[in-house]
């Protein structure tokens, strides 16, 4: 029986540990892959605050981690498939083991939204890829095309710029909704080609990616695009499959909580991408973090 299990090593389970040792509560952390989450996927941070120059998102997640195994805090490499309760604790299941806690803080994150086209299904990792820091050596010299408009789309076409020979980049809008200093460095690339008021029809190819059908979604006029890859980054979908039975969640399937990040079941805590909000970035995330380890610590303090 532990005081509190952190479902999930991001950047918020992360801060949730650190504050969850300094309060010395019994803790284990779960993370299914590596610590760091889904930030990993981005090779840099720009916004951060106290890195002007911006930080590398592994160099930034590893000093989080060692600051929790400094503390004491064990980090184990399972996934938490379910959750359920009893009248006094919370039994977490993994596939070899069932853990039993007074307290839960899930910071299980999200995961790449797909297009959901025909063809994409196919080729992924045959040309489709969500991950432009993961793949993008792979695409030396190939043209390439990278779907979205937010933060993620812009920072993954600058870094795929390194390597690809030419780029397309496909935005559903007339605008980006990524920050403005992101959208600037574009000019800066006669390589990356902008491709407005766009959406991906299908992707075509056998064995591999060998073009992209995309329409115009004012004047429906249909094109293609030759390409050997097509990077798809057009926002993230929630990886709460292990409390879909036990929490209240939005429409779209991320928790909700209250402003102490409690969930709807008492010793239940969120945060971290999972959670709904309005802006999704690792300093809030982090804050989220903070608050959860917090209020569960306040909750453990009354039983």
């Amino acid at each position: 029986m532990r005081d509190l299990i952190i479902i999930g090593a991001g950047p918020a389970g992360l801060t949730a540990a650190i504050y969850a040792g300094r309060f010395k509560l019994d803790t284990l952390i779960l993370e299914k892959m590596s610590a760091g989450g889904q930030i990993l996927l981005s090779p840099s941070i720009e916004n951060y605050p106290g890195f002007p120059e911006g930080v590398s998102t592994f160099e930034l997640m590893d000093k989080f981690k060692k600051q929790v195994e400094d503390l004491g805090l064990g980090i184990e490499d399972k996934e938490a498939l379910e959750i359920s309760s009893n009248d006094k604790f919370y039994q977490i299941e993994t596939q070899d083991k069932i853990f039993e806690a007074k307290a839960v803080i899930v910071s299980t994150g999200a995961k790449p939204k797909r297009l959901g086209v025909k063809g994409e299904e196919k080729l992924i990792g045959k040309g489709v890829s969500y991950c432009g820091t993961c793949d993008g050596p792979l695409f030396k010299n190939k043209d390439i095309v990278i779907v979205g408009g937010g933060d993620r789309a812009i920072e993954d076409a600058l870094f795929l710029a390194n390597y690809a020979k030419s780029i397309y980049l496909v935005h559903r809008r007339g605008e980006f909704r990524a920050a403005r200093i992101l959208v600037d460095k574009l000019k800066g690339y006669s390589k990356i080609k902008l491709v407005l008021n766009s959406i991906v029809e299908e992707v075509c190819g056998e064995n591999r990616v060998e073009s992209v059908r995309i329409k115009n979604v004012n004047t429906l006029e249909c094109s293609e695009i030759k390409c050997e890859g097509l990077f798809v980054f057009v926002g993230i979908a929630p990886d709460t499959g292990c409390v879909k039975n036990l929490l209240e969640t939005d429409e779209s399937g991320f928790i909700i909580t209250d402003q102490a990040m409690r969930a709807s079941k008492p010793g239940i805590f969120a945060c971290g991408d999972c959670v709904s909000k309005s802006l999704y970035q690792v300093v809030n995330a982090c804050g989220e973090g903070a608050v959860a380890a917090d209020s569960a610590h306040k909750y453990l303090l009354k039983q």
